[in-house]
């Protein structure tokens, strides 16, 4: 099911009030992803009541593959994402090395979920020329790790020689860093404030 989906079946549920009115029956939680196979679920081991906002929250952050695969379908979720940060692998899949890179991506996305969505970008897509050209990009620098926040469009490039988890799990944490440090400097009417009253 897409983003709209989930997104329609848990606000529908919220705005009747179920989730609330349901409280005592609801133990367990889980996501079934068709597409991987793959159950996850929400953890409750103090045994204490799910809130709606939590299920809401779990849903959203699981409604996506581990890795998404970009095209036009897709694009729609990852904008409406609640994650505002994504991370794309922009390579070829039909280079002898994509299975193993895509392993290691994969790897690397399980650190980060929740946090940062993973997509793949397949350079051999037409339509794929666009995101490329929006990193400043071209197919010879490729594989590349593209990190971008959709809020303020900040973003940064790592070309790669090899995809493994050490070097995304680095990229994605400097960048995390970065993003974490201008949050918490002042911007400079702050400090012309500051400096006033001092």
């Amino acid at each position: 099911m897409g983003h709209g989906g989930h997104g329609g079946i848990i606000s529908s549920l919220v705005g009747r009030g179920y989730l609330q009115r349901r409280r005592q029956t609801c133990q367990n939680v889980f996501v079934y992803l068709q597409t991987d196979g793959d159950r996850r679920d929400l953890n409750n081991t103090d045994g204490e009541e799910i809130k709606a906002e939590t299920i809401i929250r779990f849903v959203r952050m699981n409604e996506l593959r581990l890795v998404t695969e970009y095209n036009p379908t897709t694009a729609i979720g990852l904008m409406q994402s609640s994650v505002q940060l994504h991370l794309l692998l922009i390579a070829d899949k039909r280079s002898s090395e994509h299975p193993e890179h895509m392993h290691r991506f994969r790897e690397a996305a399980e650190l980060f979920q929740g946090k940062i969505l993973f997509i793949l970008v397949d350079s051999n897509v037409k339509g794929n020329e666009q995101v490329m050209s929006f990193f400043k990009l071209k197919k010879s620098q490729l594989p590349a790790l593209a990190i971008f926040h959709t809020e303020d469009e900040e973003q940064d490039v790592l070309l790669l020689d090899e995809v493994s988890v050490e070097r995304v799990q680095d990229f994605c944490n400097v960048f995390l860093q970065r993003k974490q440090k201008k949050k918490d400097e002042p911007d400079e009417s702050e400090k012309k404030t500051i400096n006033e009253e001092l």
